[in-house]
């Protein structure tokens, strides 16, 4: 399929859904929602008919020219089930009136007193519409080739030109090459009928046909007319058509049932005038499941317009003037609308027929088309979705097959086509059918057309496109993500709650595949690995709810969880980078206090590590050869930021930095684990620098001694930090501690404390 027809049919959905409330503009001939996408299915079909290059193939066309016809049906029926009809006068007032009335006037008021017929006709003339082409016959002048060259004198062959020759019973025929012509023009005369007659040069063909016309006169008819002080042609030229409709109907039907008759003669008659009695000739040239649901109409049409013809008398021209003189008595209303009932429900146990008929050619009885073209006729279109949605859910159709986009798409827009104009359809079924065309979508990358379908599944709407969102995982740059909250404010969806699960969802499956933050402490110091594409994910789920500051909230408990994680796995750099990429904001939220204190202290933590940071930079900028002045200012930075790590190290060492609570929750074990791997870590890298710069800055020896007595301190506890079997243990820490102590002896003099004390 065309991936601009995705977007076309997208386009058409949003102008109607503005248009919601008008329904005489969702109904227009030209410019409804139906209308519209029968346009677009044959603008594709033209396209791909046209184009040598194109990939489309003809099973592909064939089903987007079923989905056209099936709009087209759509168009043909449902305006008139969602509008109030017109007043129509009854065919027995009309008679009441004027016994003369002409049967076109009483065939047409007849057809207005009848719902169903009125549809019924409707849709045999969208039958006709949608009909291929038949081919042209050969053009002939009239007469038989082979006869008119002499080969009438052949032995079986026909003597005279009378064409009727062959039904005389002598058992002579035409020549091969006349009898293909014949067949040929009798084939398509029902779509030509006179017009193609008078071009083949055969009159008395043309006026048979001819016959089919009902018998018209506005000069003496109760109808209204066009209010321009001009008459039509049709009343300047008097009457028109058959008046002796009834007797030409009977000569058909046994002209139908003549075996003498060609086979192409006989269906051409069971045509022109459809009856029970001819059904069998009819329906043996039906080849097309269509075919079959024209015959079936059309008896249907025709049996119904003759029973209440023969119930109105028939009037003058059906009965004369013995009708006249004995009007038959009305039936009751009661009686009529019975007789109605019973009607349509014969008129639909025989359409249901068609639901298993045998085809020669083209697509099944029970192709999914064909099923939703009968079910609209029936006007059943919520068993038609329920019955798709099911066969969805149960895996009868396969999403590879060249038709299942095609489909999902119709049913999808179906559903909403009728949501749209207040025709009720089953909430369950339309959720299954728009997921799978959402389905379809994604795997076409029709990324920005989601967030309208989704927003089409009311409660669920929200839970859909968080889905999709998160299925994005990394294919999505941070603009593209925000883009698709924007398209989901656009289309009625919480942008919010869709920000919220689409985190909340990511976050979950970024769990799922990483490893559970237990077993040994990782090491800090060690060469952090580059981050795999789930470590990225859980990084950039924080995207979603930091947006907007609606969602604030939920971004500092989810950033809080997200760092837990990342500092429990030893992953700092990737807990460096989601603190600096949450906003400012996050730091004024002061509820619940709790959490607001724990991300003030990774905040905290992330600017020591980084004051840590700058004085090894600062370190290695140290070079044997440099002047005073060179030497004092590096040393003047050097000291200064030295002074800066150690008091803000001592001032996290001396508060309750992620001090777990009691409760022995999840969250409690997380920060004791983030304490035992940090607190040692920021205590030995604190130590190693005073030691380190004690040549530079001799009172710093002294400043890590005094470190000693922070870490001994039983107030703060920092000792019980240092007991995790797999973390950096105490007696690493004693170690350092001892070798500072002997560096304080290295002036002279035996006394550990004078370092100290001095």
């Amino acid at each position: 399929m065309s991936e601009s027809l995705y977007s076309s049919c997208a386009e058409v959905l949003s102008v109607c859904q503005a248009a919601k409330d008008d329904l005489a503009a969702l109904l227009d001939p030209n410019t409804g929602f139906a209308p519209r996408l029968r346009q677009l299915c044959r603008d594709q079909i033209t396209e791909a008919e046209n184009s040598a290059s194109s990939d489309v193939s003809q099973e592909e066309l064939d089903v987007l020219r079923m989905e056209a016809n099936t709009w087209g049906l759509l168009q043909a029926v449902i305006p008139a089930r969602k509008t109030e009809p017109e007043p129509h006068v009854h065919p027995r007032t009309l008679l009441a009136k004027n016994p003369y009335t002409p049967t076109s006037t009483l065939a047409q008021a007849i057809m207005h007193s009848s719902v169903l017929l009125t549809e019924l006709v409707v849709v045999r003339e969208w039958l006709h519409e949608t009909a291929p082409q038949p081919q042209h016959p050969e053009a002939t002048t009239g007469y038989w080739k082979l006869y008119a060259q002499g080969s009438g004198i052949r032995e079986g062959l026909v003597k005279e030109l009378d064409p009727d020759a062959m039904n005389r019973g002598d058992g002579r025929s035409l020549a091969a090459d006349d009898a293909g012509s014949e067949k040929s023009l009798a084939q398509a005369l029902y779509s030509f009928a006179v017009e193609l007659c008078r071009k083949a040069h055969q009159p008395w063909r043309a006026a048979s046909i001819r016959g089919s016309l009902l018998f018209q006169w506005r000069a003496i008819a109760n109808e209204q007319r066009d209010d321009d002080g001009i008459d039509d042609t049709e009343d300047a030229e008097g009457w028109q058509g058959n008046p002796r409709r009834k007797l030409w109907k009977s000569t058909c039907a046994r002209a139908a049932l003549n075996p003498n008759l060609p086979d192409p003669e006989r269906i051409l008659y069971a045509a022109l005038a459809p009856c029970p009695q001819t059904f069998s000739v009819l329906k043996s040239a039906c080849r097309t499941w269509e075919d079959h649901l024209w015959a079936q109409i059309s008896i249907l049409c025709e049996e119904k317009q003759t029973a209440e013809m023969i119930k109105l008398g028939g009037g003058f021209w059906d009965g004369g003037l013995a009708v006249l003189e004995n009007m038959p008595s009305p039936p009751s209303h009661e009686e009529d609308a019975a007789e109605e009932e019973e009607w349509e429900r014969e008129a639909t146990s025989t359409l249901e027929t068609l639901g298993s008929v045998h085809v020669e050619d083209g697509p099944t009885a029970d192709h999914a088309f064909h099923v939703s073209q009968l079910a609209i006729i029936l006007d059943r279109t919520s068993s038609l979705l329920e019955t798709f949605a099911a066969g969805l859910k149960d895996g009868n159709f396969d999403p590879e097959s060249s038709e299942y986009p095609t489909m999902t798409r119709f049913f999808a827009h179906l559903c909403l086509y009728l949501r749209m104009i207040d025709i009720p359809v089953p909430p369950l079924a339309t959720q299954v059918v728009l997921e799978a065309y959402l389905q379809v979508l994604e795997a076409a990358g029709q990324r920005e057309l989601i967030a309208m379908y989704a927003g089409a599944l009311g409660d669920n709407a929200v839970e859909r496109y968080a889905m999709f969102l998160t299925s994005l995982e990394l294919t999505a740059d941070i603009n593209e993500r925000r883009l698709a909250l924007t398209r989901a404010r656009e289309h009625g969806l919480n942008v919010h709650r869709v920000a919220v699960v689409t985190a909340e969802r990511t976050i979950d499956r970024a769990f799922e595949l990483l490893p559970q933050m237990k077993g040994p402490l990782p090491s800090v110091i060690a060469l952090q690995a580059t981050p795999s594409d789930i470590e990225l994910l859980l990084l950039r789920s924080i995207e979603w709810t930091t947006f907007e500051d609606g969602t604030y909230d939920t971004a500092l408990e989810q950033a809080t969880v997200i760092l837990r994680y990342f500092l429990g796995a030893g992953r700092v750099s990737l807990a460096k980078n989601l603190v600096e990429m949450l906003p400012r904001e996050l730091a004024s939220i002061d509820q619940p206090e709790e959490r607001a204190t724990e991300y003030l202290h990774y905040r905290q933590f992330f600017t020591i590590w980084d004051s840590l940071d700058r004085v090894v930079e600062c370190q290695s900028l140290e070079v044997s050869i440099m002047n005073r002045d060179t030497r004092a200012a590096w040393l003047s930075d050097y000291n200064g930021l030295m002074d800066q790590a150690y008091d803000a190290v001592v001032k996290l060492l001396t508060s309750d930095w992620m001090m777990p609570d009691e409760t022995g929750d999840r969250r409690s074990r997380e920060l004791t684990r983030v304490r035992q791997i940090y607190v040692p870590e920021l205590i030995l890298r604190l130590h190693v620098m005073l030691y380190a710069s004690r040549e530079h800055v001799p009172e710093n020896l002294k400043r890590a001694l005094e470190l000693a007595n922070v870490v001994a301190d039983s107030r703060y506890k920092l000792y019980d930090d240092f007991l995790h079997l797999d973390g950096r243990r105490l007696g690493e820490y004693l170690d350092a501690v001892r070798r500072a102590t002997i560096a304080g002896l290295e002036g002279g003099g035996s006394d550990p404390f004078k370092i100290i004390l001095s």
